[in-house]
């Protein structure tokens, strides 16, 4: 085990943050700084890694003391710590900003999605929840034809990453006023779910927009 005092000053996170400031640590090191003090055979950034691996930031927000604690090397005042300094930044940032909608039902969700009724092609879209369900970001994935489009898992997954989404809900119109769920929409909303869990982000609803209603892949129980 490399010790952080035995690596050059440059790459110890402290050091680092004092020449270059917070912003160019990476999680793992701004963690570390947190922790501390290691444990036996492991590196305050070596458990500051472990416990990103275990908990991506994304989801770091919501885990409790005793979860932190059933880490090797976060002992009691360890993850008080974390857990204040987490909380601090969440209400400093506005993350969980009460002025944020809150999807939680059907309805909430289409009455984000007025907007894609009258399109004259395809839209899908995807709507990122953070952990209390409220949206943090919408963005409209991919643009095709009359009929059909083109969606790619990381084209969903990327923007969820880079604002720190908990979850996502998609959505997309039937231009031709279809109420109808097709096989490739149920094979899509299936694919893309099976990535969101290996990102450990979870797709909560899967919406179809027409201009005389809506389709609800929860309500239907097509979520699985």
């Amino acid at each position: 085990m490399v010790k952080i005092k035995d690596l050059p000053k440059h790459k110890r996170p402290r050091e680092k943050l004092s020449e270059k400031g917070a912003e160019n640590l990476s999680d793992a090191e701004l963690l570390a700084i947190l922790i501390r003090t290691g444990r036996a055979g492991k590196s305050a950034l070596d458990i500051a890694k472990e416990t990103l691996k275990k908990y991506p930031l994304s989801k770091l927000l919501a885990v409790t003391k005793d979860e932190l604690i059933g880490i090797k090397g976060l002992e009691n005042t360890k993850t008080i710590t974390i857990k204040a300094a987490l909380e601090l930044g969440r209400r400093a940032v506005g993350l969980f900003n009460n002025s944020l909608p809150i999807l939680d039902s059907v309805k909430e969700t289409v009455a984000q999605l007025v907007d894609l009724r009258g399109k004259q092609k395809e839209y899908f879209v995807a709507l990122y929840l953070n952990a209390r369900k409220q949206l943090i970001h919408k963005e409209t994935v991919s643009i095709g034809t009359l009929t059909e489009t083109l969606v790619h898992p990381r084209e969903v997954f990327e923007p969820a990453i880079r604002h720190f989404a908990s979850a996502v809900i998609l959505a997309h119109n039937h231009p031709s006023k279809n109420m109808e769920v097709s096989d490739a929409d149920i094979k899509l909303t299936e694919k893309l779910i099976q990535s969101g869990a290996i990102l450990d982000i979870e797709v909560l609803d899967h919406v179809i927009i027409t201009d005389d209603g809506h389709i609800s892949f929860k309500e239907k129980g097509l979520l699985f």
